[in-house]
């Protein structure tokens, strides 16, 4: 049986290329408002995020998103990031990679 292709991104802070199913996606859309993208389905353009509590800090730090969807982005928004990828990284420390 032949094997399955793995959608691999890359993780925005890192640069890093990580199989899709390990990342959050952040999504700008057309409206222009900025958010998490829980379904990994929103329309709009698409940033990634590697669930670790420390890159999102970092990213919070050096405002990537800010930069990346040209846009001021409040500190309130990171925190929300942060705070979920907390809650996904325990999820996956407890059940698996599964969602």
């Amino acid at each position: 049986m032949k094997e399955r292709k793995i959608p691999m991104r890359k993780d925005l802070v890192t640069g890093e290329m990580v199989p899709k199913q390990d990342l959050i996606r952040i999504v700008k859309t057309p409206d222009g408002t900025v958010k998490l993208d829980e379904t990994n389905r929103a329309n709009g353009r698409g940033a990634y995020l590697k669930v670790d509590v420390e890159i999102a800090k970092k990213a919070k730090q050096r405002r990537t998103f800010d930069k990346a969807f040209s846009t001021h982005l409040d500190d309130l928004f990171y925190d929300e990031l942060i705070a979920y990828v907390d809650h996904q990284q325990g999820r996956r420390e407890l059940f698996g990679n599964g969602k």
